[in-house]
């Protein structure tokens, strides 16, 4: 960010008390602007129209129109501008409708001031790199077929890859990615699940839901792929409008399937959503290469026994003969349990890679949730596996934002 490039702040707040308290909080913050004040969830749709500011304070509760509601306005006029939601309530149901909405944040009023403008600082990052997105010159045109607005993101974004693998079976890549692309799955910014796993995947199911199409549809004439195909093969999940591209239905099937053709599917789906989530088995086999030479950022999963850590470590040797910097993997821990001494930060020292986040062992909430096909972040934040999901979410954006950052740094 320029030295003298603020981040332009509106305050939404129906109570002018409030509305004064904020902005005395933020008037010492040398890269933070308060551009604006509104009243109303209304008034604040106009203001950000007229002001187009970086990030949206945003209280809940305004008697003509409620935060949440203002939010997806503002968000589908102006996707770049990124609103914290503010709120007394810290309901969780109210959590998942800021998120599902377009929320960047949410923070329980009245907020810590550190915590209050760390999330302006997160948000105004994310709104400076949309912006610049937005206008970048030789961005990409829209995908042969056209791009329809119930599937797509702009055409000037390119959809994030986002390759969950460990190279160890059981450690749960499948619960993390589908519960992962539902955190980071809204109207603003769509995400598909590709089940990678093309004998035995199962990530339709984790949804409860089934199609007539799969992967197997597609693998045939990706050459000459459009939208309107893609949908008709795509299984979506009536609660959350996720899309799944589901395995085939038998294992020999999967035979029918190679490498260049997985990666090609990968890389035209980029055009049609913000994150490409792909679910991989443990093999190095030519489908899984295929979705980690494609990845933005490899979510590489570990569990406190031995042997995951030592595959962790062999293949955390082998990435570099794969041409993967390390820049590209975010390292977390799954099935987390205090009571055991492998924690993660001692896991993160011996391997060489911090464990970003890590995952509570949670059978009450994981068990239940994949037996019902009802992924458990819909609830919340409530139960310690949803929490555990929602800071990784939070990892995995920072990461993409540093990488992007990186890039068109690079280009300057």
């Amino acid at each position: 960010m320029a030295v003298d490039e603020k981040f332009r702040v509106l305050i939404v707040d129906d109570i002018a008390e409030t509305r004064e308290n904020v902005r005395k909080l933020l008037q010492f913050e040398t890269d933070i602007e308060v551009v604006g004040a509104a009243r109303s969830g209304r008034e604040a749709i106009q203001l950000s129209e007229e002001l187009e500011p970086d990030v949206v304070l945003m209280d809940i509760n305004m008697p003509d129109m409620d935060g949440i509601a203002a939010t997806e306005a503002i968000r589908r006029k102006r996707p770049f501008i990124q609103v914290v939601i503010l709120s007394v309530q810290g309901d969780q149901n109210y959590m998942r409708r800021a998120m599902l909405a377009g929320a960047r944040d949410f923070l329980t009023k009245p907020p810590m001031g550190d915590d209050l403008i760390s999330a302006i600082r997160r948000a105004g990052e994310m709104a400076h790199q949309e912006r610049v997105k937005s206008v970048q010159p030789g961005a990409p045109a829209a995908v042969s077929g056209g791009m329809p607005a119930a599937l797509g993101i702009s055409p000037a974004m390119r959809g994030k890859v986002i390759t969950v693998y460990s190279p160890k079976g059981g450690v749960g890549a499948t619960t993390v990615a589908v519960n992962l692309a539902l955190v980071l799955h809204n109207e603003e910014t769509k995400a598909v699940v590709v089940d990678g796993n093309l004998q035995y995947g199962d990530v339709a199911i984790f949804i409860n839901e089934q199609g007539k199409n799969t992967i197997l549809d597609l693998a045939p004439r990706v050459d000459e792929l459009d939208a309107e195909i893609v949908s008709e093969v795509m299984v979506k999940h009536s609660q959350s409008g996720l899309h799944v591209l589901a395995a085939p239905s038998r294992p020999e099937q999967a035979e029918n399937i190679n490498g260049n053709q997985f990666q090609k599917i990968i890389e035209y789906l980029r055009g049609l959503y913000a994150y490409v989530i792909v679910d991989t088995v443990s093999v190095l086999d030519d489908i899984t290469l295929a979705a980690l030479d494609s990845s933005d950022i490899i979510l590489l999963l570990v569990s406190q026994d031995i042997p995951a850590i030592k595959n962790v470590r062999l293949f955390l040797d082998l990435i570099a003969s794969l041409g993967i910097e390390k820049k590209h993997i975010v390292f977390a821990m799954n099935h987390y349990d205090k009571r055991i001494g492998i924690t993660p930060e001692k896991v993160g020292e011996n391997l060489k890679v911090d464990v970003v986040a890590a995952i509570p062992l949670d059978y009450k909430t994981v068990i239940p949730a994949v037996n019902r096909g009802v992924p458990f972040v819909l609830d919340g934040k409530s139960r310690p596996a949803s929490k555990g999901i929602f800071i990784l979410a939070e990892k995995v954006r920072e990461r993409l934002a540093l990488l992007e950052e990186e890039e068109l740094g690079a280009q300057v």
